[in-house]
């Protein structure tokens, strides 16, 4: 999205990550209970798997970032990744109606279906260049983090249980998801929970920077696109119209000052952005639109609710003014239309997934920290469902960005960490 920006205005609380960290204590039981699997002789030779397959693991990487996956055209991409799932073997691989990619392993008891995700769609337009670049022992190349790194996590995950012949009693179900990003809206998470006939019953989406993150709470969303009409005209011979530009600017001014008053004092953390601005023909016309796209989020529903409240009296409140004081012509007219909207909540720190998602960290000789952020776990959260967002391992940033890199630092250690709390949520089977 942000090749067509023509204005950015941050007008967020503050400018930091998407994830807030906290440091949270884990049970012994699920201690003993995860450090027990990990000496397991298969799930110690699904690690050496793990290490062996690095350098495929990374070929692999760079390969799938090449393959462009724009918002709402992954499909390149996903028949590239169903075919290399369909390739592992043991596994029922498919493709539904609206792009997903589904592989499900069968388990022993099959009571509980565990979902492992990673998203298909980058936030950059086709016309992007993805080419890997690389420089020293680094990987540059949009996209090579989120989720490139995300995808190959999950196919590793799953080529390491075959060939170390791990069984679940629980069904696994390994994902490559549709429309995680921006004004996909998670429209991939959303109709496997609305259209799937399957029953996830616990969700680990691969979906964030290093290793040791255990992101158990869905930072919620609500995204409009709001288009301010006026009849146009000539800058000199119809001075005195309503212009759309100068409308749209009083309503942001409105808006940026009455939610940054409001911001402070939310219950949460709480930002509001006006991330895209457009519109008009020429310098010396008086456009007939203008437009911008808007994004506020909280990690609380009724902080949201209250922001959105904000939002829409000050663009109210801004426009009237504006008609009040027109010359000549006719009012200018408003349309607000909502074009996304991630519900937000939390998952109890003493869940067992949540518990064995920080087991599995310490581990590794990791401190674990709980955090919230945005994306597919969202969803599965605002149902009641056990959910987490795990690290796709070694070092990374600037994702989102052209200059986005990856550095394989342990990169391994993350893709073993997810395997040991995936196994230990679906229950190694003995039979």
């Amino acid at each position: 999205m942000k090749f067509r920006i023509l204005a950015v205005w941050l007008v967020a609380l503050s400018i930091t990550s998407f994830a807030q960290v906290k440091k949270i204590s884990t049970e012994e039981k699920f201690v003993k209970e995860v450090n027990t699997l990990a000496q397991d002789k298969m799930m110690v030779a699904a690690f050496n798997e793990i290490d062996r397959l690095n350098p495929t693991t990374i070929k692999e990487l760079i390969m799938l970032t090449e393959i462009p996956a724009p918002p709402f055209k992954e499909s390149e991409r996903a028949e590239k990744y169903k075919q290399m799932l369909e390739e592992v073997g043991g596994v029922k691989v498919w493709m539904d109606s609206i792009g997903n990619v589904l592989a499900l392993r069968k388990g022993t008891k099959r009571e509980r279906v565990v979902a492992l995700d990673g998203h298909l769609d980058t936030v950059f337009p086709a016309a992007t260049d993805v080419k890997v670049k690389m420089k020293g022992d680094t990987l540059f190349a949009p996209g090579i983090g989120d989720n490139g790194r995300g995808l190959v996590a999950v196919l590793t995950i799953l080529r390491a249980m075959e060939k170390a012949n791990i069984k679940t009693n629980d069904d696994i179900l390994f994902l490559g998801t549709v429309g995680e990003e921006g004004l996909g809206d998670l429209r991939g998470v959303k109709y496997l929970f609305a259209k799937s006939n399957i029953n996830i019953t616990s969700w680990i989406s691969i979906d964030t920077d290093g290793t040791g993150g255990v992101y158990n709470q869905g930072t919620g969303s609500v995204r409009y696109r709001v288009a301010v009409a006026g009849p146009g005209g000539h800058s000199w011979g119809d001075f005195g119209l309503g212009n759309p530009h100068h409308a749209l600017a009083k309503m942001i001014n409105y808006f940026s000052d009455n939610a940054a008053r409001f911001a402070p004092t939310a219950k949460t953390k709480t930002s509001f952005n006006v991330g895209i601005i457009g519109g008009g023909t020429s310098v010396n016309s008086i456009p007939f639109e203008s437009w911008m796209e808007v994004d506020m989020r909280s990690e609380d529903n009724n902080s949201l609710h209250a922001m959105d409240s904000i939002f829409k009296a000050s663009l109210k409140k801004g426009l009237d003014e504006y008609n009040t004081n027109r010359n000549m012509g006719p009012a200018l007219t408003m349309k607000i239309t909502q074009v996304g909207l991630r519900p937000s909540g939390t998952v109890d720190a003493r869940a067992p997934l949540i518990q064995r998602s920080m087991a599995a960290t310490q581990y590794f000789g990791i401190t674990p920290t709980l955090g919230a952020m945005s994306g597919n776990a969202n969803l599965p959260i605002s149902k009641g469902i056990p959910a987490v967002t795990l690290g796709w391992g070694g070092k990374s940033a600037n994702a989102h960005a052209l200059n986005e890199w990856w550095l394989d630092e342990k990169g391994t250690d993350a893709i073993k960490l997810a395997l040991l709390t995936l196994v230990s949520e679906a229950g190694l089977s003995k039979k």
